[in-house]
C-alpha cells in the first residue's frame, strides 16, 4: 500500500510538470499568432500613414522571429519561392506600390541561420530588443512625451505597440 501512495505522488508531480510544459506551449503560441497579428498590424498602419523605413524593417525582422511555424514552413518551400519571385517582379515595375523586398529575408536566409534565430530563447530576446528600438524610435519621432498629441490612431499604434512587448515577455517568461 505504501508504494501505492507513493506512485500517486509521482504521478501528481509529472502531471504538475506536464501542465508547466503546457503553459509553456500556450505562451509561445500566443507570442506566435498575437505577435504576428499586432506586427502586420503595425506594418499596415505604417504604409497607410507614416511610412518610416527604420520601422518597417524592425517590424519584418519581429515578424522573421514570431511567425508562426506552420506558415513559416509554408513560406520558406516552394510557394515563398514563386511569393518572393512576384514581390520582387512587382517591385521593379511598381516600386511605390509594391514595398515588399524586405520579405524576402524569409526565402533566401540560409537553413542553419533560420533556425538558429527561431530556437528556444533567441525570437523572445531578438523580439524584446525589438519592441524596445520601436518605442524608442516612437517616442524621438514623437518630440518626446511632454509633445504627445493623442488621436484615435496615435491610441491604435500605441496599444499595438503594448501587445507586441506584453507578447513577447510572455514568451520570455513561460
Amino acid at each position: 500500500m505504501v508504494t501505492f501512495g507513493l506512485a500517486d505522488t509521482e504521478m501528481k508531480l509529472n502531471s504538475s510538470f506536464a501542465n508547466s510544459d503546457l503553459g509553456s506551449k500556450q505562451a509561445r503560441a500566443a507570442f506566435h499568432w498575437g505577435g504576428t497579428v499586432f506586427a502586420l498590424f503595425l506594418l499596415h498602419m505604417n504604409q497607410t500613414r507614416r511610412r518610416l523605413h527604420m520601422l518597417i524593417n524592425l517590424l519584418v525582422l519581429y515578424l522573421f522571429a514570431s511567425f508562426p511555424a506552420i506558415l513559416f514552413k509554408l513560406y520558406r518551400g516552394q510557394f515563398g519561392f514563386w511569393i518572393a519571385f512576384l514581390a520582387v517582379a512587382s517591385n521593379l515595375f511598381f516600386p511605390e506600390t509594391f514595398p515588399v523586398p524586405h520579405f524576402i529575408l524569409f526565402v533566401i536566409l540560409p537553413n542553419w541561420l533560420a533556425d538558429r534565430l527561431r530556437d528556444d530563447n533567441v525570437p523572445g530576446i531578438l523580439c524584446l530588443v525589438i519592441a524596445i528600438l520601436i518605442i524608442l524610435t516612437e517616442i524621438c519621432r514623437a518630440g518626446g512625451l511632454e509633445n504627445c498629441q493623442c488621436s484615435c490612431y496615435c491610441l491604435s499604434y500605441w496599444f499595438s505597440i503594448a501587445c507586441l512587448f506584453f507578447f513577447t515577455v510572455l514568451y520570455l517568461a513561460a
